[in-house]
This record gives structure tokens, sequence and C-alpha cells, in this order.
């Protein structure tokens, strides 16, 4: 009785062990791509939802090629992010992706990185560090994305030109490329009139966010009661201007371009609030940020820099846009 017993126990458990091999095995079948490693990901921040996107899709896009994402956030700070790279170093990731906090700054830990042979690739904001190496630089083209906000501007201003201010964020290289495609684009549009330029009469730090790019906003309405618009290096800091403006009761005296397209900006837009955004597109980012990777993974040659166009939009877009109320 006592064999037949633990012989039954015996095949009982040889028959879950296989069936649990099977459901294993099916899950494999099903997903049809083994695990192959990690990725780290630390983005300049979370609270913005274009970082987000970013974030999501590189993650979706690694998990087809058996990769998983291990996604953290700086938050502005660079010695955070700095800490989130060595952690990736010792977790021994296949590769790292950065948003860097600071372009410069952020040059020390890429450095640890490349001494650990670890590949460093980059998202939207690019390292200007010497001396490190990243293997490729996945972003939108924001310089071709200032001048199509300078061509949004004269086109709002007219004739009449006016005086505007920048809301600049200059510690993010992608912001350095906007505003210099913005006032190069300026700058030729007023070489050769006489009357109606637009005159930069104030650059000022926004931070990308909306509670310092309100107060700059302020600051810039109260010495320059007559001033015509705002170029904003992100949706973010738009938003606050127009805040601003509503407080002062300037909103409708004052044009506003954007850049970046995210829900929040693109609504806005529709309803009449800024005037145009250089849209990017985030999903794009992540999705070919990870297709380099697979790339370089499989021993072919990457691009140094791969760029994504930006398309300016403005309300006659958004007011087909299904995905806005």
């Amino acid at each position: 009785m006592k064999i037949t017993t633990l012989a039954a126990i015996f095949f009982s458990l040889v028959f879950l062990g296989a069936g649990c091999n099977f459901q294993q095995t099916e899950k494999v079948k099903e997903n049809n791509v083994p695990f192959r490693g990690t990725i780290g990901l630390s983005v300049l921040t979370l609270t913005n939802p274009f970082f987000t996107v970013i974030a999501e899709n590189l993650s979706l896009e690694a998990k087809k090629h058996g990769y998983e994402v291990l996604v953290t956030s700086g938050e502005f700070d660079v010695a955070r992010q700095h800490n989130q790279v060595k952690d990736f170093i010792v977790q021994k990731v296949n590769a790292i992706v950065l948003c860097p906090c600071d372009s410069k700054a952020i040059g020390p830990a890429i450095k640890e990185a490349n001494e650990a042979g670890i590949p460093v690739f980059t998202a939207d904001l690019a390292c200007l560090a010497p001396g490190v190496e990243v293997v490729s630089h996945i972003a939108t083209d924001n310089f071709s994305g200032g001048k199509e906000a300078a061509k949004g501007m004269i086109e709002a201003l007219g004739e009449s030109g006016g005086k505007i201010v920048i809301l600049h964020f200059e510690s993010a290289e992608s912001c350095l490329l906007r505003v210099k495609g913005f006032t190069q684009v300026i700058e030729k549009y007023n070489k050769n009139r006489m009357s109606g330029k637009i005159e930069i009469v104030a650059v000022l730090p926004s931070g990308g966010v909306k509670d310092i790019g309100y107060k700059a906003a302020e600051d810039a309405i109260q010495a320059h009661p007559d001033l015509s618009g705002f170029f904003a290096i992100n949706d973010a800091a738009a938003l606050g201007a127009r805040a601003a403006l509503e407080k002062a009761g300037k909103a409708d005296q004052v044009t506003i371009i954007g850049f970046d397209g995210q829900p929040e900006g693109k609504q806005a837009i529709k309803d009449g609030l800024i005037y145009a955004d250089p849209i990017q597109f985030p999903d794009r980012i992540g999705r070919e940020t990870m297709q380099v990777i697979v790339k370089h993974f499989n021993g072919e040659e990457v691009p140094k820099e791969v760029l994504i166009p930006t398309f300016l939009y403005k309300k006659e877009d958004a007011d087909q846009d299904s995905s806005l109320r």
C-alpha cells in the first residue's frame, strides 16, 4: 500500500512538473523571443509626459527583441542621474540610454559606463561633454524645429513685427538647438527690413517647467509692457507664459509659440491659447532608440545621430485632431 501510494505521488509530481514545463514552453513560444538582457534608461524627468512616452515606447520595442528596460528618472538632478548610471553598471546592464539632466555635466557618468564596457546611447538630449563615447544619439531635429517656430512667429506677428522674449532652458542641448534655429531665422528675416522687425529683447530661464516659465514671463511682461510675443522651448513653459499673460490682462495681445506638441499643448492650440508648436514624436524616439541598440548588438554599423523632423502644428491641425476634445 505504501509503495502504491508513493508511486502515485511520484507520477503526480512528474505530471505536474511536465505540465509546468509545457506551460513555460508555450509562453516562450507565444512571445517567440527569449530573454536576452536588460537596458538601463534614465530620463530627464517623468513629470513631463514627453519622457514618459519615450520610456513606454522604448520598453515596448525592447520587449519585442527580448530585453527588459529598467526605467529611472534624474528629475533634473545630474548627481542623481550619475548614481543611476552607477547602479546600471553594478547590475551589468547590456546598454544604457540617457536623456541627460545636463548635457555637459553628464560626462563623468558616461565615462564610467565606457570604462565598464557598456555601450551608451542618448535620446532626445545629447551629451556635449568631451572625451566620452556615445554610440548614437536619437532625437528630434531641434535645430530645424526652432526654424519652424520662428516661421510661426513671423506669420503670427505679420508686417508689424514687435518685441519678443525667449523662455529658455540652457542646460539642455536640445533647447540650445531650438533657440539657435529660431534666432537664425529671425535674424535673416530682420536683415533687409527697415521696419516691422522682430526684436528679441530678452532670453530668460524657464527651467522647462510651468511655474518657472510663469515667473520668467511675469518679469518679462513687467519689463516690456509693449511685448508682442513669447517663444517657449516647450509646452510647459509656454503654458506658464499664458498664465502670466492672463493674470496681467494681456492674453489677447501677445502671441505664444511653444514646442513639443504634448496633449496639453495641442489642446491649448485648439483653444487659441498658444498660436503654434513644432511638434515632436517621442514615441518614434523611443522605438528608434531601441532599434538602433539592437542593430548595434547585431554588429551592424549605426549612425552617430538619428534626427526625426518636426511638424508645425497650428489651430487648423488641432481642429482636425480626433485625440482632442
